[in-house]
């Protein structure tokens, strides 16, 4: 059986996730947190139910986004 939040966790965790935004009109669902990915599938919506699983995920993201160096800097 396909667990979706299981692949999203582990997708996060291997570094896959670029971005992430929420919004009111995704297509066939509406609200959603939308995760964005640099592997396919590019973009995974999560419904507004499921927020709570990802904030500690998302916050852990974060710090790890401010910890890497601008490799344009």
């Amino acid at each position: 059986m396909y667990s979706y939040h299981n692949t999203i966790r582990k997708r996060i965790k291997n570094g896959e996730l670029v971005g992430y935004v929420f919004t009111d009109d995704y297509k066939n669902i509406g609200e959603c947190l939308l995760l964005l990915f640099d592997t396919p599938p590019f973009e995974r919506p999560v419904r507004p139910y499921k927020y709570d699983e990802y904030v500690d995920l998302l916050s852990e993201w974060k710090k790890q986004q401010t910890k890497q160096p601008n490799p344009n800097e």
